[in-house]
């Protein structure tokens, strides 16, 4: 059972109005600052096509956590994830820059460093349900210092992506007139992939490891479904993360008074899923309008 499930079934949480307890506030405000760096760092990753570099960071975390649980337990693990992340961010940029293609240098760092992770988790003791959670997510178990960790995170990515954000968008349309016009591209490689590191180990705080891809990434390819603009962009993907974040809790909210204990990360992720859909169908859909609109006006 949840932490959710109890409560709402002895009557404690209104499921219409679930936020004014805190240990579903501070879940939702984490989802908010999610979205925020889905805005911007998502946006980055979207533009560049580094979707399959996030999915990699997300597994290199794997030997920072058994490292951490080895050496600190569940104290350890956040350490031992943003340790992890920065180094496998350091050696995909650098491997990346010697003439490998992008996509190698993501399944070397990724198997190097998940396999290093099992090696030590098989040869460790303390391992074992606090790395799950690192996994699966603890969305509402979240505490004060999880959460003040994790919006440290967020800002620090935030900001990197915020300062380099002209060179980076230069880098991202153009890397031979970046490197021209004597840009560092491999600084801001890694600078961006570092952002995105320190996010993806943020958000495996709540939805957990194996599903920050959706919470990193969703939000911004939803809005580039639905707008051109870059700007209008980062706006409409700041609000699809929250919202969808909200309604991913809210449902959580209403299984659980139904006495269905549904793992609160994943419906989240889920539900994000579900808005990203939308927004294709809807993009779609005003993509048809305005062939159609152009038709009727090179006719008249």
């Amino acid at each position: 059972m949840t932490a959710l499930a109890a409560p709402v079934a002895a009557g404690l949480i209104d499921p219409f109005t679930p936020f004014a307890v805190p240990f579903l506030g501070r879940p939702l405000l984490l989802l908010v600052a999610l979205a925020v760096a889905a805005a911007t760092v998502g946006v980055l990753v979207h533009l560049r096509r580094l979707e399959f570099s996030t999915d990699g960071l997300t597994h290199a975390v794997f030997p920072g956590l058994a490292i951490g649980a080895a050496a600190g337990g569940a104290a350890g693990l956040l350490p031992g994830a943003i340790g992890a992340a920065l180094a496998a961010a350091v050696v995909l940029a650098l491997i990346s820059r010697r003439g490998q293609p992008r996509d190698t240098a993501v399944a070397i760092v990724l198997t190097t460093f998940f396999s290093f992770g099992v090696v030590l988790v098989s040869a460790s003791d303390r391992s074992g349900g606090s790395i799950s959670d690192f996994f699966f997510g603890r969305l509402l178990t979240i505490t004060w210092g999880d959460l003040g960790v994790a919006l440290a995170l967020i800002s620090i990515a935030v900001a990197l992506v915020v300062v380099t954000g002209r060179q980076q968008l230069f880098a991202a349309f153009d890397a031979a007139g970046a490197r021209r016009a004597g840009l560092p591209v491999l600084a801001l490689e890694v600078i961006g992939t570092v952002a995105i590191a320190l996010v993806v180990v943020a958000a495996s705080a709540s939805v957990g490891t194996l599903l920050a891809l959706a919470v990193v990434i969703v939000p911004a390819a939803a809005a580039r479904a639905l707008t051109r603009s870059l700007r209008t962009a980062m706006a409409v993907a700041i609000a699809f993360g929250a919202v969808t974040g909200w309604a991913g809790l809210w449902v959580v909210v209403q299984l659980a008074e139904l006495g269905v204990d549904a793992a609160p990360g994943a419906t989240v992720a889920l539900t994000m899923i579900v808005g990203y859909l939308l927004a294709l169908g809807v993009g779609a859909l005003r993509g048809r309008r305005a062939r159609a609109a152009d038709r009727r006006e090179v006719a008249a």
